[in-house]
C-alpha cells in the first residue's frame, strides 16, 4: 500500500512539475532584437550598396525561421508524394533555397508584385497561400490553388503571376507587370525572377532594355544555384557576373543563402525602383539540394561531398537558428516546438491533399476567362463539348 502511494505521489508530483517547467521556459528573458554583420553586396554601376548590418527582431526571427521551415518540410513531403507516385508530371523542388523567398518576402509590401518561373512552391507560400493548397495543387485536387488543374509549375495568389513552364518567358512578363504599376501611379515595383539556366536567353536582355528605356519599377532577379538543369554556370555562360548582365542597368550579387542579406538587398533593391530611377538587377547566391526536377537525381553532375559542404556550411536555416540561439533571440527548445509544429502542419496538409475529390471531368473547361458568359468548348473532337464558366 505504501508503495503504491508512493508511486501515485510520483505520478502527481511529476504531472505538476511539467506545468511549472514550460511556465519557467516561458518566462525566460529572451533579447527583443539584435544586431548582425551581413555580407557586403558586390556593386555594378552603383555607389552605394544595402547595409552590411541590420537588426533582427525576436517576432520577425521566428517567423523567418518558421516560414523557411513549413517550406524546407513542404518540399520534403512532395518529394515523398512523388516518390509514392500520388503527384505526377513535372515537379522541381526549392529546398536549400529558402532564404531567397522568405528573405524577398520580409523585403517588400504585399501589394507588391512578383512573378517566376516553375521552381515556384516556395514563393506560393511566402505569397500567403496555405501549404494545403499547395500541396492539394500538387496531388491535382479541387482543394488546390488552382482547382487542380496547374499542378506542381501554374500556382497563383493575389499579385503573385506564377509559376510558368516556358524557360525565360515570365521575364517580360514580369516587364510588363511593371509598365502596369508605373502606368496606374502606383507606388508598386515587380520583383521578376529567373534562374541562371535562363540567363543566357535573348527575350530578357530585351526585357532589360525595355525596361530601362521606360524607367520601368522592376527588380529583375537572377536565382543562380549554379547548375542550369545539369550544366553548370561555369560551363553554361561565358561571363557568370550575372548582376552585371544589365550592362546599363546597376546591380548587385547577394549572399542568398542568408535570409538577412537577401531582406537587405531586396529593401534596397525596391527603394532604389519606387524613387523613379528605373530597374535594377539582383544576382542570388543560392544552391538547390535536390536535382533540377524529380526526374534528375543530382549526383550525375556533382558530388553528394559538395551538396553536404554547403548543408553543413551554408544551410539558411541552419545560419538563422544559430543567429538567434547565439544572440538570446530564441532557445534550442523554442525552435524545437516549431518543427514539430510545422511537421503537424505538413502532415494534415498531406493528408487532406491526398483524401480530396479530383475536379470531376465536366469542370475541363471552367475558368478560361475570368468574368464572361458561359460558352462551349470543344473537346478531343467535334462531338465532345466541355461547358467554359468564369
Amino acid at each position: 500500500m505504501r508503495k503504491m502511494l508512493a508511486a501515485v505521489s510520483r505520478v502527481l508530483s511529476g504531472a505538476a512539475q511539467k506545468p511549472a517547467n514550460r511556465v519557467l521556459g516561458a518566462s525566460r528573458n529572451f533579447a527583443n532584437d539584435a544586431t548582425f554583420e551581413i555580407k557586403k553586396c558586390d556593386l555594378h554601376r552603383l555607389e552605394e550598396g544595402p547595409p552590411v548590418t541590420t537588426v533582427l527582431t525576436r517576432e520577425d526571427g521566428l517567423r523567418y525561421y518558421r516560414m523557411m521551415q513549413t517550406v524546407r518540410r513542404m518540399e520534403l513531403k512532395a518529394d515523398q508524394l512523388y516518390k509514392q507516385k500520388i503527384i505526377r508530371g513535372f515537379c522541381h523542388l526549392c529546398d536549400g533555397q529558402e532564404a531567397c523567398c522568405v528573405g524577398m518576402e520580409a523585403g517588400i509590401n504585399p501589394t507588391d508584385h512578383l512573378i517566376t518561373a516553375y521552381r515556384a512552391h516556395g514563393f506560393t507560400f511566402t505569397r500567403g497561400l496555405s501549404v494545403r493548397e499547395i500541396l492539394a495543387e500538387l496531388t491535382g485536387r479541387r482543394g488546390g490553388c488552382a482547382k487542380g488543374k496547374g499542378g506542381s509549375m501554374h500556382m497563383y495568389a493575389k499579385n503573385f503571376y506564377g509559376g510558368n513552364g516556358i524557360v525565360g518567358a515570365q521575364v517580360p512578363l514580369g516587364a510588363g507587370i511593371a509598365l502596369a504599376c508605373k502606368y496606374n501611379g502606383k507606388d508598386e515595383v515587380c520583383l521578376t525572377l529567373y534562374g541562371d539556366g535562363a540567363a543566357n536567353q535573348g527575350q530578357i536582355f530585351e526585357a532589360y532594355n525595355m525596361a530601362a528605356l521606360w524607367k520601368l519599377p522592376c527588380i529583375f532577379i537572377c536565382e543562380n544555384n549554379r547548375y542550369g538543369m545539369g550544366t553548370s554556370v561555369e560551363r553554361a555562360a561565358a561571363s557568370t557576373d550575372y548582376y552585371k548582365r544589365g550592362d546599363f542597368i546597376p546591380g548587385l550579387r547577394v549572399d542568398g543563402m542568408d535570409v538577412l542579406c537577401v531582406r537587405e538587398a531586396t529593401k534596397f533593391a525596391a527603394a532604389h525602383c519606387r524613387s523613379g530611377k528605373g530597374p535594377i538587377l539582383m544576382e542570388l547566391q543560392t544552391y538547390r539540394y535536390h536535382g533540377h526536377s524529380m526526374s534528375d537525381p543530382g549526383v550525375s553532375y556533382r558530388t553528394r561531398e559538395e551538396i553536404q559542404e554547403v548543408r553543413s556550411k551554408s544551410d539558411p536555416i541552419m545560419l538563422l537558428k544559430d543567429r538567434m540561439v547565439n544572440s538570446n533571440l530564441a532557445s534550442v527548445e523554442e525552435l524545437k516546438e516549431i518543427d514539430v509544429e510545422v511537421r503537424k502542419e505538413i502532415e494534415d496538409a498531406a493528408q487532406f491533399a491526398t483524401a480530396d475529390p479530383e475536379p470531376p471531368l465536366e469542370e475541363l473547361g471552367y475558368h478560361i476567362y475570368s468574368n464572361e458568359p458561359p460558352f462551349e468548348v470543344r473537346g478531343a473532337n467535334q462531338w465532345i463539348k466541355f461547358k467554359s464558366i468564369s
